[in-house]
């Protein structure tokens, strides 16, 4: 009886140690286990925090160009508006010049267009108060013309127009015409009025 009962506390302590190995395993398996969750999440957490970072950014990035390129557009609508105040108050200028001042103005026109069509003979139309005005110093022009083309150049006046000012020069069959109103001639300047416009008011 003493040697079964040494034999089955011999059986009772090797299992005992086989438990207490097999529990000390599994604790250590479970701390690994726990570890690596914990790495795992801590790796996911900072990729979710770095993706919404990056996200962060680019929307940051998106609603400053966005709210530059409003700024920009509003600029270059307020700087459109500017400019075109301009151009209508220089129609204004010009259409309101001293009759002295305009005279001379005419007469420069005139001698350009007969330049252009080299003419000796053309017909020139205005609006009223200019063929008006023109009629009353014709010798006058003539005369000037004469000076500047080294030549007499007749000069015969057409019909009224619709203009603020300037004229139209045209050959005796009018199939050529030299348009030197000042609507006209501010048409095909227009580029470099608007860009002398924006330097100056935006330099």
């Amino acid at each position: 009886m003493e040697g079964a009962k040494l034999i089955i506390e011999e059986i009772n302590r090797e299992a005992e140690l086989k438990i207490k190995y097999i529990l000390e395993e599994a604790e250590k398996k479970a701390e690994e286990l726990r570890k690596e969750a914990e790495k795992r999440a801590k790796a996911k957490a900072e990729w979710i925090i770095r993706k919404a970072q990056t996200q962060a950014e680019l929307e940051k990035q998106r609603i400053i160009a966005n709210a530059k390129l409003e700024v920009r557009r509003k600029r270059l609508a307020l700087q459109e508006e500017l400019i075109n105040e301009v151009l209508e108050a220089l129609r204004e200028r010009l259409s309101s010049i001293p009759e002295g001042e305009y005279l001379e103005v005419i007469k420069e026109l005139i001698i350009q267009g007969i330049k252009e069509l080299g003419e000796e003979r053309v017909v020139v139309s205005s609006n009223k108060e200019t063929l008006s005005l023109l009629e009353k110093h014709l010798k006058e022009v003539k005369k000037d013309a004469k000076e500047k083309l080294g030549k007499d150049v007749e000069i015969e006046m057409g019909a009224p127009i619709k203009t603020i000012g300037g004229v139209v020069v045209y050959n005796p069959g009018r199939s050529i015409r030299i348009d030197n109103t000042f609507e006209a001639r501010m048409e095909r300047y227009q580029s470099e009025l608007r860009s002398r416009i924006a330097k100056t008011l935006f330099r």
